[in-house]
C-alpha cells in the first residue's frame, strides 16, 4: 500500500498496520505511565493515587485537600501537581506554561507516531486545540471564536428553553426516567448538532461515540480501554471525512460549512470538528447531573433558587462545586515562576481544578455548597488563560435552563435509584442517573 503523507489526502491504513500504530500509541500515552503510576501508588504517592486509585475516582476531594496542604507545588514521583486556585490560574494564564500534549513535549517514539499516517485524530492529540500551543492555537481559535461569543451564545437561550420543554413533556408520559440519557445528554448535543449543522439522525450516534471516547482524556488507560477509545474516534472521524466532502459539494449555513471553506487539512477538520462536537455536549451533561444530584442533597439550597431564583449564579456553584473537568495539564517551556514558585523548564504540571476550585484561600468555607455564594464564579472550570473554554457560556446557559425548568416543573423529583458515576477521572458526572419526576 503507498502512504502519503500530504497534508489533505488519508490514506485508510491496513489492520495490521492500524493494530500497530495502536499498539504504539497505548505505549507511549498510557502503557509507561500506566506501569509507573501503579508503582508510585503503592508507595504512596499521592499524585499517583489521584490518577489511578478506583477510591479517588469516586471522591477525590479529600486527597486534593492533603496535597494542598503539602504545598502550593507538590512534587510527585512523575510529576507535579497543584490544588492551589492561584498556582493553577496562573499557570494557566502564564506563556511561560503550554499545554502538555503539544508534540514537541512527547517522549520521541510518541512524536513518531504523531507523524504516521492514518494515525487516530483525536481530541489529545495535534492538531487539537487542546494539544496545540500559539501560532497554531490562535489560529484555529480564531476560525470559531466568532460563533461562540457570549451575545450569540445568549441569543440561542430561547431554543434551549424550548428543547428543554420538549424534553420534559416526553419525560411526563412516562413518570420515571434516566436523567443522563433522556434529558441531560439529548438537550446539549441537539444543541451542538444545530450549531455545527450535524443531521438530526446522526445525534444518537454521537452521543453513544461521545460516552465510548470519554476516557481518552485520562491517562493510565488499559490496552482493551484504550482500544474501544480509539475505535470510537476512528469511527467519528470516518463518518466526518464522508460530511466534509458532503458539504464541500452542497454547503449550508453552519460552522461545519464554514471550516471546510477554509484553508485546513484534513487532519485540522477533523481535530476541530470533533473536540467542538464532543466538547459541546460532554461538559453540560456533567453539569446538569451533578447539579441535580446536589440540589438533591442540599434541599435548603434549592428552597433558596424556588424563592428567589438566582440560577445562573447556582449553576456557576456547581461548577466550583463539582467541577465537570477535574483536571489538566501544562508543561513550562523555561524556567519561570508562578505565585513565587520556581519551577524549571520541562516541569510537567498536573493542574487539580476540582482541587482549586475549593481552595479556602479563594472560597469561604469551601466544602459547603451554597448556591448564594458571591464569588463561585471564580471557580476554574473551565480553565483560564488562552485555553479558556470556548463553549463556557452556552454551557452556562444550557444548565440555567436545564435545571431551572425541571425543578420549577417537577418540585417533586427524587431520586429512583442509585446513581452510577461516570468511569472517567478527568470528565466528573453520571452516566446512569434514575429520577422519579412526581406530580408536576
Amino acid at each position: 500500500m503507498t502512504l502519503t503523507s500530504e497534508p489533505s489526502v488519508i490514506r485508510r491504513p491496513g489492520r495490521i498496520q492500524t493494530e500497530l500504530l495502536a499498539a504504539g500509541a497505548w505505549s507511549a500515552r498510557h502503557g509507561i505511565a500506566r506501569v509507573a503510576m501503579g508503582r508510585a501508588r503503592r508507595r504512596g504517592d499521592l499524585q499517583a493515587i489521584v490518577f489511578s486509585d478506583p477510591a479517588a475516582r469516586e471522591d477525590p476531594y479529600p486527597l486534593y485537600r492533603r496535597i494542598r496542604e503539602r504545598g502550593p507545588v507538590v512534587r510527585g514521583e512523575f510529576m507535579a501537581c497543584t490544588a492551589s486556585h492561584a498556582i493553577a490560574d496562573g499557570a494557566l494564564r502564564s506563556d511561560a506554561f503550554g499545554v502538555a500534549a503539544d508534540a514537541s513535549a512527547l517522549p520521541p517514539l510518541a512524536r513518531w507516531l504523531l507523524s504516521r499516517p492514518g494515525r487516530t485524530v483525536g481530541p489529545v492529540t495535534p492538531p487539537s486545540l487542546l494539544a496545540v500551543n500559539a501560532p497554531d492555537h490562535t489560529r484555529y481559535r480564531r476560525l470559531v471564536a466568532k460563533v461562540f461569543t457570549a451575545r450569540a451564545m445568549e441569543a440561542l437561550r430561547g431554543r434551549v428553553a424550548s428543547l428543554a420543554d420538549e424534553l420534559l413533556d416526553r419525560a411526563a408520559r412516562r413518570g420515571e426516567i434516566d436523567l443522563v440519557s433522556d434529558y441531560a445528554t439529548l438537550l446539549p448535543v441537539t444543541v451542538i448538532a444545530e450549531i455545527l449543522g450535524v443531521p438530526a439522525d446522526m445525534r444518537a450516534q454521537f452521543v453513544a461515540w461521545g460516552a465510548q471516547a470519554a476516557p481518552v482524556l485520562d491517562i493510565g488507560l488499559s490496552y482493551p480501554e484504550f482500544r474501544r477509545v480509539d475505535r470510537a474516534i476512528r469511527q467519528l472521524n470516518g463518518w466526518m471525512s464522508g460530511h466534509f466532502e458532503r458539504l464541500r459539494r452542497d454547503p449550508g449555513d453552519d460552522l461545519l460549512s464554514r471550516l471546510v471553506a477554509q484553508d485546513l487539512d484534513e487532519n485540522e477538520l477533523l481535530a476541530i470538528a470533533g473536540l467542538l462536537l464532543a466538547a459541546g455536549f460532554e461538559t453540560t451533561v456533567n453539569l446538569i447531573g451533578n447539579g441535580v444530584s446536589l440540589q438533591l442533597a442540599h434541599p435548603a439550597e434549592l428552597e433558596v433558587l424556588r424563592a428567589d431564583g438566582g440560577w445562573a449564579n447556582a449553576v456557576d456553584e456547581i461548577l466550583r462545586y463539582e467541577s465537570p473537568v477535574q483536571n489538566t495539564a501544562r508543561r513550562a517551556l523555561r524556567d519561570t515562576s508562578v505565585e513565587g514558585v520556581p519551577v524549571r523548564a520541562g516541569t510537567f504540571l498536573a493542574i487539580l481544578l476540582g482541587g482549586a476550585n475549593r481552595d479556602p484561600e479563594v472560597f469561604d468555607d469551601p466544602e459547603r455548597f451554597d448556591v448564594r455564594r458571591h464569588n463561585a464564579r471564580e471557580h476554574l472550570a473551565f480553565s483560564s488563560g488562552v485555553h479558556y473554554c470556548l463553549g463556557a457560556s452556552l454551557a452556562r446557559i444550557e444548565g440555567e435552563e436545564a435545571l431551572r425548568r425541571l425543578f420549577e416543573r417537577y418540585p417533586d423529583l427524587a431520586a429512583a435509584g442509585r446513581p452510577r458515576r461516570r468511569p472517567t477521572r478527568t470528565l466528573r458526572g453520571f452516566d446512569r442517573f434514575p429520577v422519579r419526576l412526581g406530580r408536576p
